[in-house]
This record gives C-alpha cells, sequence and structure tokens, in this order.
C-alpha cells in the first residue's frame, strides 16, 4: 500500500517536491496518503498552475467565502509581506489544525524542535490570527474586531474594565 501511495505521489508532486516530502511529513505529521490528498486540493485551487496559492484562490474556497473569519484564516497561510503561498507553506500552516499528539506532549524532548500542532504553535498561530496588525499584541480594537466579524456588528462595547481587569 505504501509504495502505492509513493508512485502516485511521484506522479503529483514535482521533483523538488519529492525530494522534501519526508521532511514535510516530519515537519507536519501528515502521512504520505495525507499529503497526497492535500496536494490534490492545493493544485485544483491552484487555478494559476504557478505551484502556488494567491489570496484570491482561498476566497474561491466557498467554506472560506461564508465564514465571518474567511479573511482572517486566509491571512494564516501568508508570511509578512507575501501575497502566494506555496504547496509546502500550505501543509504547514495546516498541520496546526492537527489534533495535539498526547504522545508527543507527554514525553517532550527539550532538545527536539515542537511539531506544529503542539499547543505551544497552535497558540502562537492563534495568537497571529487575532494580531491583525501584526504588531505582536492583540489590542483591544483588533480584539473587537475580530469579535464583530464573529457575532456581528451588534457588539455592545463597554468602555469600563471590569474590576480585576480583562
Amino acid at each position: 500500500m505504501g509504495s502505492i501511495v509513493s508512485r502516485l505521489l511521484s506522479r503529483l508532486l514535482r521533483e523538488e517536491e519529492i525530494e522534501d516530502i519526508e521532511e514535510i511529513k516530519k515537519e507536519t505529521g501528515f502521512s504520505h496518503r495525507k499529503i497526497t490528498r492535500l496536494y490534490r486540493r492545493f493544485t485544483s485551487l491552484d487555478k494559476g498552475g504557478n505551484g502556488t496559492l494567491s489570496r484570491d484562490d482561498f476566497h474561491r474556497i466557498p467554506e472560506l467565502a461564508i465564514n465571518p473569519l474567511g479573511d482572517i484564516i486566509t491571512n494564516g497561510f501568508f508570511p509578512e509581506g507575501e501575497d502566494q503561498v506555496n504547496f509546502r507553506g500550505f501543509v504547514r500552516t495546516l498541520a496546526h489544525f492537527r489534533p495535539i499528539d498526547q504522545d508527543n506532549e507527554k514525553n517532550k524532548n527539550p532538545s527536539a524542535t515542537e511539531p506544529l500542532n503542539s499547543r505551544t504553535n497552535k497558540l502562537l498561530f492563534a495568537f497571529r490570527l487575532y494580531d491583525l496588525d501584526r504588531d505582536g499584541k492583540i489590542s483591544r480594537d483588533e480584539l473587537l474586531q475580530v469579535l464583530r466579524m464573529i457575532v456581528g456588528v451588534n457588539l455592545i462595547c463597554s468602555t469600563k474594565t471590569p474590576k480585576g481587569g480583562i
């Protein structure tokens, strides 16, 4: 079964991506089969056929188009200043959404790089989604802006801070 998946991957992936497949598996924790499925999805979204996805490619995904946080989720795929994402970046971002591997959490090796789906990396990823201006802080206005996206414009804001802070 594994060799069938490997042959399929060989046909689907470009030569330079084949060399990186084992590294992508290690970085993301995805299996060959899952990477193959993600590559099919990636290529179906890549309307330009240039091996990268633009923000417009993401906006054509119906589930993201109707999601109030669709723009924020889309922005999570693009490093600051970038307007394209390649397959590896696409898969690395999706790896944050994988369930936490409980075995990895229990048996942490301090010298090993944390998996992308670790609690810490998930928290950092979520933080970056809410840090709209990417200044390393989530301001009150940013939080309110995201909450308005989620619940609509009917969010009532109080200028009073509860006793003891937020």
